[in-house]
């Protein structure tokens, strides 16, 4: 059971000494993911919803170059600029997590990389289902 580091172009490149995810075993604990659009250094909005979407749209690049996706995370942690901002966070956050939602956790930090809004980290499983339409799987490839 090696560590297998996952990297993807789907989401932002490392912006230190650190990996978009690693996978061990059946698990894949992913890094945070700020809401910048993929092969820039720009995010998608000034605004939380905006960051929001984006950094779950980069969390589940990066899951599914893992061979997984948001269907199987089983934790999170949001961090946010200003918890003032967490019911618009949360109601874009439902979208991507409308059946059986992982746990989660969302704490206001002082402050986030780049000026950030919002970061999302999360652990999920691998998947191992037959077929993507059985988990809703868009792709699976590392590992798979």
């Amino acid at each position: 059971m090696g560590k297998q580091v996952i990297a993807t172009d789907n989401a932002p490149a490392a912006v230190g000494p650190y990996s978009q995810a690693v996978r061990v075993g059946s698990l894949i604990y992913t890094a945070g993911q700020l809401g910048i659009v993929p092969g820039t250094t720009t995010f998608a909005g000034a605004d939380i919803e905006h960051q929001t979407r984006q950094a779950l749209e980069n969390l589940a690049a990066v899951l599914e170059a893992a061979g997984s996706c948001l269907q199987h995370v089983v934790k999170t942690t949001v961090f946010l600029q200003d918890i003032a901002e967490f019911a618009r966070m949360n109601s874009v956050y439902a979208e991507f997590f409308p059946d059986q939602p992982p746990a989660r956790s969302a704490v206001q930090v002082a402050a986030l990389p780049l000026g950030g809004r919002v970061e999302v980290e999360a652990v999920a499983e691998a998947c191992d289902c037959a077929s993507p339409e059985e988990c809703g799987c868009q792709q699976r490839t590392g590992g798979q």
